[in-house]
């Protein structure tokens, strides 16, 4: 018999991160009856959202009460959800794999895989008022939240001037009146002008100061020379910094892009350290919350998968030495 059926301390599998990918994870293993503890940090990343939209029968739905119904379906089947974080995984055995993970509460764990499902965070530009407005008139992903400011003056707040022009083509099909203001991206090209003049796409060719909501309540951009450029909402494209102290010193192999830093997958999320798993943000930092919890789900059947054929080899050994 394994010792994660009879060690308190041992889990045929940690999660770490109680997100749609975590927790999907933890769904899957739960019901293939493996010991399984999900650690929840308690932060996740939509909570400054009012709801969250693209998930077939959740669409609306508010992130804190779609997590509780995932915390409670996951609990039915068994896993434990402990309300702590992830300071570090170690490698005990990398032939097992047999791993360890250490919480910051003071509590071990060890586990045959290990789940990174704990997300990113939002690197933000350093504009005043703009980290305030953060998920509710400040917004980064046009199929999330551009359906909820259709037909309002948008702006789009550039860092370069590809996601600038791509964010702002998209908008399109939510607002006809859309800004670019070109703060960090510099001047636009002639090829990236061209396409945005063929949509009818302002561009404003300055620094953005503040977000100010001014005397009448208007939101707006306020320009370098005070200049304010009055909008519906503010778009930004974010850099993405992965949000796991318990990957310092792990070694895993990371994939960067201009978007930030992710973790390197093989098709079913297995990470470069063996034993080591990862879904969700982690894995493909453009994913929403459906995206993550496929992930999440495919990781919980792929480690499964490899679980048992792991215990079947172990129990051939065993029979043979009997013999």
């Amino acid at each position: 018999m394994d010792d994660a059926s009879t060690d308190p301390h041992s889990r045929d599998v940690v999660v770490i991160g109680a997100g749609p990918a975590g927790l999907s994870a933890a769904l899957v293993l739960g019901r293939a009856r493996r010991s399984v503890t999900v650690v929840d940090a308690g932060s996740p990343r939509n909570a400054c959202s009012a709801a969250l939209h693209g998930f077939l029968t959740r669409d609306g739905a508010a992130p804190a009460d779609f997590l509780a119904v995932a915390r409670r379906e996951v609990s039915g089947y068994g896993v434990e959800i402990v309300a702590d974080e992830a300071s570090a995984v170690v490698v005990e055995d990398a032939a097992g794999p047999r791993l360890r993970v250490k919480l910051a509460g003071g509590r071990r764990l060890r586990a045959r895989r290990v789940v990174v499902a704990s997300g990113i965070a939002d690197e933000l530009p350093d504009v005043a008022g703009l980290a305030e407005r953060w998920g509710s008139d400040v917004l980064h992903c046009p199929y999330c939240h551009g359906y909820e400011v259709r037909d309002r003056p948008l702006v789009v707040l550039a860092e370069s001037t590809e996601g600038a022009v791509h964010q702002a083509l998209l908008l399109r099909q939510w607002s006809q009146d859309v800004t670019v203001v070109t703060h960090d991206a510099g001047p636009m090209d002639d090829d990236a002008a061209t396409l945005l003049a063929a949509r009818d796409v302002r561009v404003v060719p300055s620094r953005a100061r503040e977000l100010d909501d001014g005397q009448d309540g208007t939101l707006a951009v306020v320009l370098d020379d005070g200049t304010r450029v009055a909008c519906g909402a503010v778009f930004i494209a974010p850099r993405f910094r992965l949000n796991s102290a318990a990957l310092t010193g792990l070694g895993a192999r990371t994939v960067t892009s201009d978007m930030g830093t992710a973790l390197e997958t093989d098709g079913e999320g297995r990470t470069s350290v063996p034993g080591v798993w990862a879904a969700g943000n982690v894995v493909d930092l453009s994913c929403q919350v459906l995206g993550a919890a496929e992930l999440g789900s495919r990781a919980g059947i792929g480690i499964n998968g490899e679980l048992a054929l792991a215990d079947a080899h172990a129990a051939r050994e065993s029979a043979q030495r009997r013999q």
